[in-house]
Protein backbone atom coordinates (compact mmCIF):
# COMPACT_ATOMS: atom_id res chain seq x y z
CA UNK A 1 0.00 0.00 0.00
CA UNK A 2 0.69 3.37 -0.70
CA UNK A 3 1.00 5.01 2.85
CA UNK A 4 1.56 9.07 2.56
CA UNK A 5 4.73 10.09 4.89
CA UNK A 6 4.10 13.27 6.54
CA UNK A 7 7.33 13.66 8.36
CA UNK A 8 10.39 11.97 8.36
CA UNK A 9 14.00 12.51 10.40
CA UNK A 10 16.74 10.24 11.90
CA UNK A 11 14.22 8.97 14.70
CA UNK A 12 10.65 9.57 13.71
CA UNK A 13 8.53 8.65 10.96
CA UNK A 14 5.06 10.00 10.80
CA UNK A 15 2.48 8.64 8.71
CA UNK A 16 -1.18 9.46 7.19
CA UNK A 17 -3.38 6.09 7.94
CA UNK A 18 -5.93 4.96 5.94
CA UNK A 19 -9.61 4.02 7.28
CA UNK A 20 -10.10 0.39 7.26
CA UNK A 21 -6.49 -0.81 8.02
CA UNK A 22 -5.16 -1.81 12.09
CA UNK A 23 -2.17 0.24 13.37
CA UNK A 24 -1.00 -3.22 15.81
CA UNK A 25 -2.40 -6.82 15.00
CA UNK A 26 -5.16 -7.73 17.52
CA UNK A 27 -5.36 -10.81 19.35
CA UNK A 28 -6.11 -12.72 16.40
CA UNK A 29 -2.81 -11.70 15.17
CA UNK A 30 -3.59 -10.16 11.84
CA UNK A 31 -0.34 -9.86 9.45
CA UNK A 32 -1.37 -7.08 6.96
CA UNK A 33 -1.27 -4.04 9.48
CA UNK A 34 -0.11 -0.42 9.25
CA UNK A 35 2.88 -1.64 11.57
CA UNK A 36 3.81 -4.66 9.18
CA UNK A 37 3.52 -2.52 6.14
CA UNK A 38 5.93 -0.09 6.93
CA UNK A 39 8.34 -2.16 8.12
CA UNK A 40 8.90 -4.17 5.19
CA UNK A 41 8.95 -1.35 3.20
CA UNK A 42 11.65 0.38 5.61
CA UNK A 43 13.39 -2.54 5.21
CA UNK A 44 13.38 -3.03 1.41
CA UNK A 45 14.87 0.49 1.63
CA UNK A 46 17.70 0.07 3.90
CA UNK A 47 16.46 0.69 7.23
CA UNK A 48 18.77 -0.65 9.67
CA UNK A 49 16.21 -0.63 12.62
CA UNK A 50 12.19 -1.05 13.54
CA UNK A 51 9.51 1.34 13.42
CA UNK A 52 7.88 0.89 16.67
CA UNK A 53 4.31 3.32 17.13
CA UNK A 54 4.39 5.14 19.80
CA UNK A 55 -0.06 5.27 19.79
CA UNK A 56 -2.35 4.03 17.86
CA UNK A 57 -5.97 4.89 15.99
CA UNK A 58 -8.58 2.89 15.73
CA UNK A 59 -9.07 0.41 12.67
CA UNK A 60 -11.52 2.75 10.99
CA UNK A 61 -9.89 6.11 12.22
CA UNK A 62 -7.73 7.58 9.36
CA UNK A 63 -5.10 10.11 10.40
CA UNK A 64 -1.39 10.77 11.66
CA UNK A 65 0.28 8.14 13.51
CA UNK A 66 3.78 8.62 15.02
CA UNK A 67 6.75 5.63 14.73
CA UNK A 68 9.82 5.90 16.40
CA UNK A 69 12.70 4.39 14.75
CA UNK A 70 14.10 2.38 17.64
CA UNK A 71 12.50 1.23 21.05
CA UNK A 72 14.30 3.92 22.74
CA UNK A 73 12.68 6.83 20.52
CA UNK A 74 9.84 4.84 21.17
CA UNK A 75 10.36 5.15 24.91
CA UNK A 76 10.73 8.81 24.97
CA UNK A 77 8.05 9.44 22.81
CA UNK A 78 5.48 7.65 24.59
CA UNK A 79 6.54 8.98 27.77
CA UNK A 80 5.32 12.42 26.33
CA UNK A 81 2.23 11.01 25.37
CA UNK A 82 2.05 9.36 28.74
CA UNK A 83 2.82 12.84 30.62
CA UNK A 84 -0.33 14.48 28.14
CA UNK A 85 2.19 16.72 26.45
CA UNK A 86 0.86 15.93 22.87
CA UNK A 87 -1.64 18.03 21.69
CA UNK A 88 -3.92 16.06 19.41
CA UNK A 89 -6.88 17.19 16.98
CA UNK A 90 -9.97 15.12 15.34
CA UNK A 91 -12.15 16.17 12.52
CA UNK A 92 -15.70 13.98 13.34
CA UNK A 93 -18.77 14.54 11.35
CA UNK A 94 -21.62 13.85 13.91
CA UNK A 95 -25.23 13.66 13.86
CA UNK A 96 -26.07 17.23 15.21
CA UNK A 97 -28.33 16.07 18.21
CA UNK A 98 -28.45 18.87 21.00
CA UNK A 99 -24.71 19.50 20.17
CA UNK A 100 -23.47 23.34 21.87
CA UNK A 101 -21.20 25.64 19.59
CA UNK A 102 -18.38 24.25 21.56
CA UNK A 103 -17.95 22.40 25.10
CA UNK A 104 -16.64 19.16 26.85
CA UNK A 105 -17.58 15.45 27.39
CA UNK A 106 -16.52 14.33 31.10
CA UNK A 107 -17.28 10.72 31.20
CA UNK A 108 -15.12 7.98 32.64
CA UNK A 109 -14.57 5.15 30.23
CA UNK A 110 -14.37 1.68 31.65
CA UNK A 111 -13.89 3.40 35.15
CA UNK A 112 -11.28 5.71 34.10
CA UNK A 113 -11.62 9.89 34.12
CA UNK A 114 -11.73 10.48 29.96
CA UNK A 115 -12.39 13.94 29.09
CA UNK A 116 -12.72 14.92 25.44
CA UNK A 117 -13.14 19.30 24.25
CA UNK A 118 -14.75 19.95 21.17
CA UNK A 119 -16.18 22.84 18.97
CA UNK A 120 -18.45 22.77 15.84
CA UNK A 121 -16.51 24.40 12.93
CA UNK A 122 -19.49 24.01 10.38
CA UNK A 123 -22.92 23.27 9.89
CA UNK A 124 -24.53 20.79 7.10
CA UNK A 125 -28.48 20.04 6.79
CA UNK A 126 -27.90 16.57 8.89
CA UNK A 127 -24.63 16.67 10.14
CA UNK A 128 -22.04 19.00 12.06
CA UNK A 129 -18.17 18.84 11.34
CA UNK A 130 -16.38 19.13 14.90
CA UNK A 131 -12.71 19.04 15.94
CA UNK A 132 -12.49 17.22 19.03
CA UNK A 133 -9.35 17.66 21.15
CA UNK A 134 -9.17 14.19 23.91
CA UNK A 135 -7.11 15.63 27.02
CA UNK A 136 -7.22 11.46 28.01
CA UNK A 137 -5.99 8.60 25.74
CA UNK A 138 -8.90 6.06 26.29
CA UNK A 139 -9.52 3.62 24.14
CA UNK A 140 -12.01 4.38 21.39
CA UNK A 141 -12.74 7.70 23.36
CA UNK A 142 -14.10 9.91 20.85
CA UNK A 143 -16.37 7.72 19.63
CA UNK A 144 -18.26 6.67 23.04
CA UNK A 145 -17.85 10.33 23.83
CA UNK A 146 -20.13 11.98 21.05
CA UNK A 147 -22.51 8.54 21.11
CA UNK A 148 -22.95 9.40 25.06
CA UNK A 149 -23.93 12.89 24.11
CA UNK A 150 -26.31 11.63 21.32
CA UNK A 151 -24.42 13.15 18.38
CA UNK A 152 -23.14 10.54 17.07
CA UNK A 153 -20.07 9.80 14.56
CA UNK A 154 -21.14 9.38 10.79
CA UNK A 155 -20.41 5.72 9.98
CA UNK A 156 -20.50 4.47 13.56
CA UNK A 157 -21.81 0.60 13.78
CA UNK A 158 -19.92 0.15 17.13
CA UNK A 159 -21.60 2.53 19.38
CA UNK A 160 -24.50 2.85 17.45
CA UNK A 161 -27.00 1.62 15.12
CA UNK A 162 -26.41 2.22 11.58
CA UNK A 163 -30.66 2.96 10.83
CA UNK A 164 -29.82 6.32 13.38
CA UNK A 165 -28.10 8.41 10.59
CA UNK A 166 -30.02 9.58 7.26
CA UNK A 167 -26.77 9.52 5.49
CA UNK A 168 -24.70 6.19 4.42
CA UNK A 169 -21.43 7.89 4.85
CA UNK A 170 -19.71 3.72 4.36
CA UNK A 171 -17.07 4.67 7.23
CA UNK A 172 -16.03 5.94 10.24
CA UNK A 173 -16.42 9.79 9.58
CA UNK A 174 -13.51 10.07 12.13
CA UNK A 175 -10.10 11.98 11.14
CA UNK A 176 -7.09 12.14 13.16
CA UNK A 177 -5.80 16.12 11.64
CA UNK A 178 -3.34 17.24 14.23
CA UNK A 179 -0.52 16.40 16.30
CA UNK A 180 1.72 19.04 18.24
CA UNK A 181 4.39 17.91 20.22
CA UNK A 182 7.86 18.58 21.52
CA UNK A 183 10.31 16.39 19.47
CA UNK A 184 11.85 13.77 22.15
CA UNK A 185 15.30 14.70 20.81
CA UNK A 186 15.95 18.02 19.43
CA UNK A 187 13.66 19.26 21.68
CA UNK A 188 11.80 21.53 18.79
CA UNK A 189 7.92 22.02 18.47
CA UNK A 190 6.20 19.95 15.95
CA UNK A 191 3.09 20.69 14.59
CA UNK A 192 1.94 18.21 11.97
CA UNK A 193 -1.65 18.34 9.77
CA UNK A 194 -2.81 16.48 7.69
CA UNK A 195 -6.15 16.96 5.18
CA UNK A 196 -9.23 15.10 5.34
CA UNK A 197 -8.71 11.86 2.71
CA UNK A 198 -10.49 11.67 -0.55
CA UNK A 199 -13.34 9.34 0.99
CA UNK A 200 -14.54 12.59 3.99
CA UNK A 201 -14.01 14.98 0.90
CA UNK A 202 -16.46 13.51 -1.16
CA UNK A 203 -19.23 13.14 1.86
CA UNK A 204 -19.05 17.25 2.49
CA UNK A 205 -19.29 17.42 -1.48
CA UNK A 206 -22.53 15.39 -1.48
CA UNK A 207 -24.07 17.25 1.60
Amino acid sequence: MDIPIIYEDQWLLVVDKPSGLLTIPTPKKEKHTLTSILNDDFNKGGGVCRLHPCHRLDRDTSGLVIYAKGKTIQKRMMDEFRRKLVKKTYIAFVKIGKLFPQGEINSPIEGKPALTRYKIVAKKKDFAIVEAYPETGRTNQIRIHFQRIGSPILGEDRFAFRRDFKIKAGRLCLHASDLEFRHPVTKKMLHLHVGLPESLQKILRSY
